[in-house]
């Protein structure tokens, strides 16, 4: 691994097999004042781990996984850093397949500076915006954390469309405590109308589908 020192700002990942085109990516990104570290191989990448990581330059072929491979390991993983691909045997299927994978740009050596440079900045605006994203249904998770299991199963229903006289029906309960259940859970979930309530259930039960879809994904070592 190589890390450029004295460079600051959003942390920007390199992983090519090819030594001199670590240094020169590096010394591209570090001369706008971006923080570059490099890696040689996926196995080299994943020994130090991809938190904080804002981009990725990956080349196709690597020793072992492929940048490809790669790509679809961050996605069972459920991460969302943004991947701009460099390759010097790229052909169409391959830029369909990494492009159908999210990827921002796919370019083949040799590539101007200022082509990369724009990947990178749409790369780090794209970042930029999940982690708004994922900040804010952060925090609606937490607040669904302190819903007891009943005020959960309220939420549940009225994400479903179920009106009180339905849900007191589906939970075999008096229509009075499911009002008093609908007021906490809107206290709880600082939701001043249902429609806002509908979304932030919404935002948590997609978080919650997305775990499950990660604690399901097969692994073998090596290859997913």
């Amino acid at each position: 691994m190589r890390t450029p020192q004295g460079a600051s700002g959003p942390l920007v990942v390199v992983v090519d097999d090819d030594e001199g085109m670590q240094m020169a990516l590096a010394d591209l990104l570090k001369s706008v004042e971006m923080n570059v570290r490099c890696y040689t191989s996926v196995d080299e990448l994943f020994a130090v781990g991809v938190e904080g990581v804002n981009c990725m330059i990956l080349d196709v072929r690597l020793p072992g996984q492929s940048g490809l491979e790669l790509q679809e390991r961050l996605h069972q993983m459920g991460s969302r850093v943004p991947v701009i691909f460099v390759t010097g045997f790229g052909d169409v299927p391959m830029g369909v397949r990494a492009m159908k994978g999210g990827a921002v740009d796919f370019l083949t050596k040799p590539f101007r500076n200022q082509e990369l440079i724009d990947a990178v900045n749409e790369a780090l605006r794209k970042d930029a915006e999940q982690r708004r994203t994922t900040g804010a249904a952060d925090a609606v998770v937490k607040l669904a954390e302190s819903l007891t299991p009943r005020e959960r199963e309220v939420m549940n229903l009225v994400w479903k469309g179920l009106m009180n006289k339905q849900i007191a029906y589906e939970l075999g309960i008096a229509e009075i405590t499911v009002k008093i259940h609908r007021r906490n859970v809107m206290q709880k979930m600082e939701a001043t109308s249902v429609a806002e309530l509908v979304r932030k259930a919404d935002l948590v039960k997609s978080h919650e589908d997305e775990k499950a879809r990660r604690d399901t994904a097969p692994y073998t070592q090596g290859r997913w």
